[in-house]
């Protein structure tokens, strides 16, 4: 089962990491990326005063079914998906710092998009 649990956390999490970095490109994705985006903020700065900055539950859990499969896992979950995807091993500053860089961009893009949005339909 924890195999099972294991593709699944990959399969989920990168993918929720991939929308909240492309789901501005679509109008009609755009509100629910401002929500992925906004929840992903909320866990990383708001759980992250009790738990660590930057926490994330998907990353906790995913860690917690690696770790009863004889896995020995990074700090962060980007670290991983970098090293499995392009073999690079990025230290946890760099982690840090790219995946912090790229949700500032992605989350202005977003609530800059969305308020485009909302001023074109006519709803401001």
């Amino acid at each position: 089962m924890d195999e099972v649990l294991n593709i699944g956390f990959f399969v989920f999490h990168t993918s929720w990491i991939a929308f909240n970095l492309l789901g501005w490109m679509w109008r009609r994705a755009r509100p629910w990326q401002i929500a992925t985006v906004s929840l992903t903020a909320l866990s990383w700065f708001g759980l992250g005063i009790l738990y660590g900055w930057g926490y994330c539950p998907c990353t906790d859990w995913h860690w917690q079914v690696r770790a009863r499969l004889g896995h020995q896992d990074p700090p962060s979950y980007i670290q991983l998906l970098i090293s499995e995807l392009t073999g690079i091993d990025l230290s946890p500053t760099w982690a840090d710092g790219m995946a912090l860089c790229t949700l500032t961009v992605v989350g202005t893009l977003s609530v800059v998009l969305n308020l485009r949005d909302r001023r074109e339909s006519g709803l401001d």
